[in-house]
């Protein structure tokens, strides 16, 4: 997810043939968009005093608030579907938003985020070698390319410019992504018996947020910087409006437009259009945080998006898991990405 992912959508929709492609790619870059500004929202209200853990159980919980309602009107997925649910909510959900923001709080937003989407790559190495299903040669040229890019944005020639802790998240982030796409999968061949995905994200974000609750220990949490300002690279912005910005927006707004979007596009298509949020939250965290990168990292971020690209759209056409329903897919980023 960021995380989500954190991203674009996985899924097998009904309305994948019906028209309206300019209207689903606007929506997919919508969500991008908003998955991409959750970074720039996210790290100043942690620079303030909150824990990377507190603020993700904000987000999360805040979102779940919101999507309590459809939650409500799809109560019969937890009888039919309650692993779907609770490894959407631990994986895509708690597990993506954990890890990246927690290296939010150690690495720049770009990097974090780049290194997220090494998971498109990293699903071909389930395929490859958990499944032990073929892959293209284009999609191992994928692979290459974003691991070869990577070395480049974290400068592996300068001893690792980075904290090795913040890159080993933002790794696990890309991780639970991994389990995300695996998920997302889930009851492609199900037609009519498909979970509506608006209620798989309701409940993956209770799911959450109930993982999250043990976790954070939101308790503990130092309300009072809610109530204050964050430094937004100079200027004072209120806490509380960037939370509102990571809720609404970079979390409840970019997961619906992605699940509307992916029912107007194929799942490659929507996945091609998600991984401009690394290019977004990148330019935001440039322009609003003034987190400059050098130019060996500014073309390295390029090569893991082409390889990205590359290896996502050269995936085989066949379900990640036999036998699965569509679930969505974010930068939960989320993030994507979820992040």
């Amino acid at each position: 997810m960021a995380g989500p992912t954190e991203p674009g959508n996985r899924g097998s929709g009904p309305g994948r043939g019906k028209p309206g492609r300019g209207i689903g790619l606007g929506l997919a870059l919508l969500s991008a968009i908003a998955f991409g500004g959750s970074g720039v929202a996210a790290k100043p209200l942690i620079e303030a005093g909150l824990d990377p853990l507190h603020v993700v159980w904000l987000r999360v919980a805040g979102a779940a608030l919101v999507m309590l309602p459809v939650a409500w009107r799809h109560r019969g997925l937890l009888r039919s579907r309650p692993a779907l649910l609770a490894g959407f909510g631990l994986l895509a959900v708690a597990g993506v938003q954990a890890c990246y923001f927690a290296a939010l709080s150690r690495i720049p937003v770009g990097v974090a985020l780049l290194i997220e989407y090494l998971a498109p790559a990293l699903v071909l190495g389930w395929v490859r070698f958990v499944q032990r299903r073929p892959v293209t040669r284009a999609a191992a040229l994928g692979v290459v390319l974003a691991v070869g890019g990577l070395a480049c944005v974290v400068e592996v020639w300068a001893g690792l410019s980075f904290d090795a802790v913040g890159l080993l998240l933002a790794l696990g982030a890309a991780c639970c992504q991994v389990g995300y796409f695996v998920l997302s999968d889930q009851g492609s061949d199900a037609g009519a018996d498909a979970p509506d995905p608006l209620g798989v994200i309701a409940y993956g974000l209770l799911v959450g947020t109930a993982v999250l609750t043990v976790v954070a220990r939101p308790w503990g949490m130092d309300w009072s910087v809610l109530a204050g300002d964050a430094d937004l690279d100079g200027s004072a912005v209120p806490a509380w409006a960037l939370l509102a910005w990571i809720v609404l927006v970079a979390t409840v707004v970019a997961y619906v437009t992605g699940v509307l979007s992916v029912r107007r596009l194929s799942p490659q298509v929507a996945g091609v259009v998600a991984c401009l949020e690394a290019v977004i939250a990148t330019a935001l965290a440039w322009v609003v945080l003034g987190e400059h990168l050098s130019a060996p990292q500014v073309v390295g971020g390029a090569i893991v998006l082409v390889g990205a690209f590359i290896a996502q759209s050269s995936a085989p056409a066949e379900p990640v898991v036999p036998g699965a329903v569509p679930a969505p897919e974010t930068e939960l980023s989320h993030s994507g990405t979820p992040s």
